[in-house]
C-alpha cells in the first residue's frame, strides 16, 4: 500500500446521514452543516435515501488507458440495430468520465463527485416545477444522478459554471444547444467504467468529503500527483 494511499485510509471518515443527523441534532451544529452542505443535502439526509455513491480514482493504479471512456460511451450511448438495442460504438467523445493526461506524465479521470449540497443544481435559475420541485437541473429521486430535463432548460450554463468553480468540472454544455451533457448516471448502479477497468483503478463506493482529492478538478490533481510523484510544482500542460 503506498503512503497516500494509506494517510487516506487512515483519516476518511464515512459522510453517511447517520454522521450528518448526529451533527444537525446539536443545537448551532446545524447552522454550521446547513451552511457547509446546503439545504439541498439537508432534505437528502432527512429523507431516509440510501447513502450517496460515486466512482473513485486510485491515481496509482490509473494507466491513462482511456477503457473507461469506451465503457461508458458505449452503455449510455447505445445503438438501435434492426429494432434493437445493442451496446454503442464506445466513442470517448460521449463518455461520461474524461481522461486528462498531463505532462510529466499523470493521467486524471475525471467524473462526477455526486455532491450532496449540488451547487451546479442550485445554479439552475429556472423556477422549480409547483408540482417536483425541481429546477431543469435536479438530482434524480431513484438513481441520485444529476439530471437535466430539456425541455425546461434554457441552456445558460450556469450549473457548469458551477461545477467548474466549486468542483470537478465534468458538465459540459452542448456546443450547439449550451445544454448540460457528460453527467454520470452511474449506469443504474452498476458503473461500467469500474466493471471495465483493466487495472481496477476505479472503485463504486460511498462518497466522503474528507477523502484525499474529493471534489477537485483535474489539474488541482494532477499538480499534486506531479509534485509527489516527480517532485515538480507545475507540468507542462495537458499533452
Amino acid at each position: 500500500m503506498t503512503r497516500d494511499n494509506e494517510e487516506t485510509r487512515q483519516h476518511e471518515t464515512t459522510f453517511s446521514r447517520r454522521e450528518f443527523l448526529k451533527g444537525v441534532g446539536v443545537g448551532g451544529g446545524a447552522l454550521v452543516l446547513f451552511g457547509q452542505f446546503g439545504i439541498h443535502s439537508a432534505a437528502w439526509a432527512l429523507s431516509g435515501e440510501p447513502a450517496l455513491k460515486m466512482v473513485v480514482v486510485d491515481y496509482n493504479k490509473c494507466t491513462g488507458c482511456r477503457t473507461c471512456e469506451t465503457a461508458c460511451s458505449s452503455r449510455n450511448n447505445p445503438a438501435s440495430v434492426a429494432g434493437k438495442e445493442l451496446p454503442g460504438l464506445g466513442n470517448p467523445y460521449f463518455a461520461n468520465i474524461k481522461v486528462h493526461n498531463f505532462n510529466p506524465d499523470v493521467d486524471v479521470p475525471n467524473v462526477c463527485a455526486m455532491c450532496a449540497d449540488t451547487p451546479c443544481a442550485k445554479a439552475c435559475p429556472v423556477e422549480p416545477d409547483e408540482k417536483t420541485g425541481r429546477r431543469a437541473f435536479y438530482r434524480d429521486d431513484a438513481s441520485h444522478t444529476m439530471r437535466n430535463d430539456t425541455s425546461r432548460c434554457i441552456g445558460c450554463g450556469s450549473c457548469a459554471k458551477a461545477c467548474a468553480s466549486q468542483r470537478t468540472g465534468v458538465i459540459r454544455p452542448n456546443p450547439e444547444t449550451g445544454k448540460p451533457e457528460r453527467m454520470c448516471t452511474l449506469c443504474g448502479g452498476d458503473p461500467q467504467c469500474v466493471k471495465r477497468c483493466p487495472f481496477g483503478a476505479l472503485s463504486y463506493v460511498e462518497v466522503r468529503r474528507d477523502r484525499k482529492f474529493y471534489g477537485l478538478g483535474p489539474e488541482k490533481i494532477a499538480a499534486e500527483l506531479a509534485r509527489n510523484w516527480y517532485g515538480t510544482a507545475g507540468f507542462g500542460g495537458v499533452k
